[in-house]
């Protein structure tokens, strides 16, 4: 038996450079880094939906001034969207009514990466959140290690988000390389008490700049141990972003991902990905 198989499930016109998705109810919840609406497509009826996020909302956003939103996350009523916070243009959390996608709050979150990175000794210039989850309970943000430190950090932040009171854990993983580059984190979900993740090699030291890319892997991590169970490739060339749960059983789990082909074209293919969870093994 294969431990994994990937496909490509179906493409959407309207939607570039995408980030980070959410399945729900055979619809998808997307984000572009260089967009400034979250789209919602409806997977029967193919119809597409745009949401701003920001005051005078726009697609294909120069560079230098994208809010660079890379992870979203529900929870409850509401879903929450994060910029990376790779520049100081980047560092806005939008928080959205999950039933009518009215943005509900706008928040700064400089000071909070500032502590994010002191806590881990990163570099601003190494900083890049790819990833976020929230349980109830605590937030997870998973910090890119595309910088030149390569640093791929875990970050549990227990309490209010956007309070002083709030404890702040750190986890640095090394993660597997690919074609002789480290690979580094693009996105995570929680599935009852696991963690899965995407990781994604590209041939570059900057979090601004992109590099040539050379192969995404898929992981997991034990939330009580938050150790790293299983890590595999499953591809040599696509630059997997986005990572939401489809179905689940006991011996099958299966993901929907997006891809960020770091282009203009505003087209974005939607692959799923079945992994058999009896051969999961620590590779």
């Amino acid at each position: 038996m294969e431990k994994f198989t990937l496909e490509q499930q179906f493409q959407i016109s309207g939607i570039g450079a995408a980030s980070g998705l959410i399945y729900k109810d055979n619809s998808l919840l997307i984000i572009g880094d260089n967009s400034s609406y979250l789209y919602e497509y409806n997977m029967n009826s193919r119809n597409l939906k745009r949401h701003p996020l920001l005051e005078n909302p726009s697609e294909n956003i120069l560079k230098k001034e994208k809010p660079d939103f890379e992870a979203i996350t529900p929870f409850g009523e509401s879903i929450y969207v994060f910029g990376s916070g790779s520049t100081q243009k980047r560092n806005k959390m939008v928080q959205i009514n999950a039933a009518d996608k009215k943005i509900v709050a706008t928040n700064d979150l400089t000071d909070l990466y500032a502590v994010l990175q002191n806590s881990a000794e990163i570099k601003p210039e190494d900083f890049n959140i790819e990833g976020a989850i929230y349980d109830g309970k605590s937030w997870y943000l998973f910090n890119r290690g595309n910088g030149s430190s390569t640093k791929n950090v875990l970050f549990e932040l227990k309490g209010e988000l956007l309070t002083k009171q709030i404890t702040v854990l750190s986890y640095a993983y090394q993660l597997p390389t690919i074609k002789g580059v480290q690979s580094s984190f693009t996105d995570g979900i929680l599935v009852e008490n696991t963690i899965y993740f995407l990781a994604t090699a590209e041939d570059t030291t900057s979090t601004y700049e992109d590099g040539d890319v050379l192969g995404s892997l898929i992981g997991s991590i034990d939330l009580k141990t938050m150790k790293i169970n299983f890590t595999k490739k499953i591809s040599d060339s696509h630059k997997f972003e986005g990572l939401t749960l489809y179905k689940h059983s006991k011996e099958k789990i299966e993901f929907l991902l997006c891809e960020d082909k770091d282009t203009d074209t505003l087209e974005t293919d939607i692959y799923k990905l079945s992994l058999n969870l009896d051969c999961a093994t620590i590779i």
